[in-house]
């Protein structure tokens, strides 16, 4: 088949990005793959992560072969035009959009009608969320989100989410026939799968002989990092004597919060917090000094966190949402908590 992946292009970079270079990749396998990537998706003062927009951080790139647009921005009719002499070129029989943000509704809503326009192809709607929890919080962004949303769902050949939990939810919130709502689990991301000596990386990162729990990603507040210093807090002094918490990511929400943890901790001297966007050279470093994975989520649609653990064998240890078992599914190295630590709803209520 001819088929046309529209996702998050590297300007924005993000683990939509990953998935749509992902996605692309290995549709080409077996078939004729072209990219309309999404370049700037909104002002960059708006973006949470806007001090890495546009830098060069990362090895994953589309495989040769694949056509790839130039981009589609947010603020140009022009990108938009150009989009769809791109679709007439290459005439594809299906295109697979992936929706995570209203931010980027108003370009996919002109490639849908585009598309009826000559083109003709089977239209199919990758959901990675109902909506952004951000865009959730902000009533004015949340009534715009829900009509866009409403607005580009209808109508569509398929759609498609990351675990049943989410079929269901996508199906009562945009009235979709649930036939039409298929669950396509994601691989795993074997591209970072690059497993370095652990006790050498463990020296570099300068925790040598401590067993190391990693957070990996964005800290925002729907995944609940407060929550894991205090369950780590809430281990025997003796058993947290010897490890060491290892946060890396960068802060989109609750920094102060964590900070401010993290500094009344008393095992602060065994709590490192690497607070920044992680180029993807770092990855296989982290990881290989890792013993296990812990994410704490409040909720999720997916993790894409949880692909690159995987296939490093890293015990995980997640909130217990359904969505994440469905990921986690058959992996034998897997855990589930729900406890959420008493002190830290506190502060989110003072908050």
């Amino acid at each position: 088949m001819k088929i046309c992946v529209v996702g998050s292009s590297k300007q924005f970079f993000s683990g939509i990005t990953t998935h749509t270079i992902f996605l692309a990749n290995a549709l080409a396998e077996r078939n004729q793959v072209s990219v309309i990537p999404l370049r700037k998706l909104l002002p960059r003062f708006l973006f949470p992560g806007r001090q890495h927009v546009g830098k060069e951080q990362y090895s994953v790139d589309f495989d040769r072969g694949i056509d790839v647009y130039r981009g589609m921005d947010y603020n140009s009719p022009l990108s938009w035009l150009g989009a769809y002499r791109f679709l007439r070129e290459h005439r594809p029989d299906a295109i697979i959009m992936l929706w995570w943000s209203s931010s980027v509704a108003h370009m996919q809503l002109f490639l849908k009608l585009a598309n009826r326009c000559g083109i003709g192809a089977k239209v199919v709607l990758e959901m990675h969320e109902v909506v952004d929890p951000l865009e959730e919080s902000i009533l004015p962004i949340r009534l715009y989100s829900r009509l866009a949303g409403r607005r580009l769902v209808k109508g569509l050949d398929a759609y498609t989410t990351q675990s049943q939990f989410d079929s269901g939810l996508v199906s009562k919130v945009y009235g979709i026939s649930e036939e039409k709502v298929s669950v396509v689990l994601v691989g795993l991301y074997e591209d970072y799968m690059q497993p370095l000596d652990s006790g050498l990386c463990k020296r570099e990162l300068g925790m040598e002989q401590e067993f190391t729990i990693l957070y990996f990603g964005l800290i925002r507040h729907y995944k609940g990092v407060p929550h894991l210093i205090e369950a780590f807090d809430a281990l025997p002094p003796e058993v947290a004597g010897r490890s060491r918490l290892l946060i890396v990511g960068e802060v989109w929400e609750e920094g102060d919060m964590l900070r401010r943890l993290i500094d009344d901790s008393p095992n602060r001297h065994h709590i490192t917090l690497v607070a920044q966007y992680v180029a993807d050279d770092m990855i296989p470093r982290y990881f290989s000094a890792a013993d296990v994975v812990v994410l704490p989520y409040l909720r999720a649609s997916g993790s894409g966190v949880l692909h690159i653990a995987m296939p490093y064998g890293k015990p995980v240890i997640t909130s217990d949402l359904e969505p994440l078992r469905e990921s986690l599914q058959g992996y034998g190295g897997a855990a589930f908590t729900l406890r959420i630590p008493q002190r830290t709803a506190e502060l989110e209520r003072a908050a």
